[in-house]
């Protein structure tokens, strides 16, 4: 038997239900059309599509875990698996999905209003909205506690001031939700796009997560009303809760992202012929080749039994932590070594690995760093936190 797909070899979609694999099919098949021919292009552009957002919204992706408000209330695994497709075809378009859908709308959705859900989901959910997260700042990454962006209550308005750093979205969004320190803890405002004071800085000459647009947010005595406020925010809590949402993605988007880097040096290693054979059939190759199947094989039993977990509502923040800190780092590993298996070819955007392995280096520090994941797993086994 030869396998077709790296994943077939531990059958992984003899675990998920009919509707499940009808949902991946389904994101597989818009990735295969409307990204794959182009996306190459974009990430040698540095750009990313604004017209993909009401397509996006049209497959009914944006925010498709979420209940109500024109969200399609799926399953954490339906969702996941969509992320898994969306990272197959490039982090760049897994990151503005999941930070549309499990940052920016999830932060309104578990914390807003009933007046701000009404005004921003159901637009945001068809992509006609764009949203951000602004949390990291140029000098606070791993440690939000310490943010120096504030917001003074001035008499029914507020006044934020501050700058947020590496925001994806954050120079095409329409609705930015900012974090601040106020005088009752950290709270989270919804700043739209336009509002005096708020401006915004497109960053460039990255070399990761080209085909995605990373911003910067700059807050200079922005005025707000009382109504801008998230009412449900109440701490730090809510916007590491958020967090968590948006990693949940990352765990099936990088096994996506490995998974696009295997298919492609199989197809490579059984089409390139060196010494009177294609270097398939040589046991270096084999070697790694197995070993990267395994890995991915692993990964992806991980990501479904964490959504498992999800879905039934006992998934614990050390437990996304162990998630994300291992299939990024395997998926880094394998984008790497598939590289290897492509030669020179593999150093030029003809072939995915290589933009996978760029990409997956941002994966690795954004929305938790390998090292403070690393710490979260720590505390769970010692009880001792280590981060100071």
């Amino acid at each position: 038997m030869t396998v077709t797909d790296p994943l077939e070899l531990l059958d992984i979609a003899g675990l998920l239900s009919d509707e499940e694999r009808q949902i991946q099919e389904t994101v597989a098949r818009f990735v295969a059309d409307r990204v794959r021919p182009h996306v190459a292009d974009w990430f040698e552009a540095g750009t990313f599509p604004r017209e993909l957002a009401l397509e996006l919204g049209k497959l009914g992706v944006l925010g498709m875990h979420l209940d109500g408000y024109g969200c399609a209330g799926t399953s954490a695994v339906a969702y996941g698996l969509a992320c898994l497709e969306l990272e197959a075809g490039d982090s760049g378009l897994r990151s503005f999905v999941s930070v549309q859908g499990s940052l920016a709308m999830f932060s309104i959705w578990k914390y807003g209003s009933e007046q701000q859900k009404l005004e921003w989901l159901p637009r945001m959910a068809a992509g006609e909205a764009i949203g951000c997260f602004g949390l990291t700042e140029p000098d606070f990454g791993s440690d939000p506690a310490n943010m120096r962006t504030r917001a003074v209550r001035d008499g029914d308005d507020w006044i934020l001031t501050g700058t947020k750093m590496w925001i994806t979205n954050g120079s095409i969004a329409d609705i930015a939700t900012v974090w601040a320190q106020t005088e009752d803890g950290v709270r989270g405002f919804l700043v739209p796009k336009g509002t005096p004071g708020f401006t915004t800085r497109t960053i460039k000459q990255k070399l990761s997560l080209r085909a995605s647009i990373t911003g910067e947010l700059i807050l200079d005595e922005v005025r707000l009303p009382d109504s801008a406020r998230l009412p449900g925010a109440r701490s730090l809590g809510a916007p590491l809760s958020c967090l968590n949402e948006a990693r949940f993605g990352i765990i099936f988007g990088a096994t996506g992202a490995g998974r696009d880097c295997l298919r492609t040096a199989l197809d490579y290693a059984n089409t390139r012929v060196q010494f009177d054979r294609p270097i398939a059939a040589f046991q270096l190759t084999q070697e790694k080749l197995a070993n990267m199947a395994v890995d991915l094989n692993t990964a992806a039993l991980l990501a479904v039994h964490l959504g498992r977990l999800k879905d039934a509502g006992t998934l614990k923040p050390h437990q996304v932590s162990v998630g994300k800190l291992n299939n990024v780092r395997k998926a880094l590993a394998i984008a790497r070594e598939c590289r290897t298996i492509l030669g020179a070819s593999g150093v030029t955007l003809e072939y995915s690995p290589l933009r996978h392995a760029n990409n997956l280096e941002s994966v690795l520090t954004y929305e938790g760093t390998s090292e403070i994941h690393t710490l979260v797993i720590g505390q769970a086994l010692t009880g001792h936190p280590a981060y100071r």
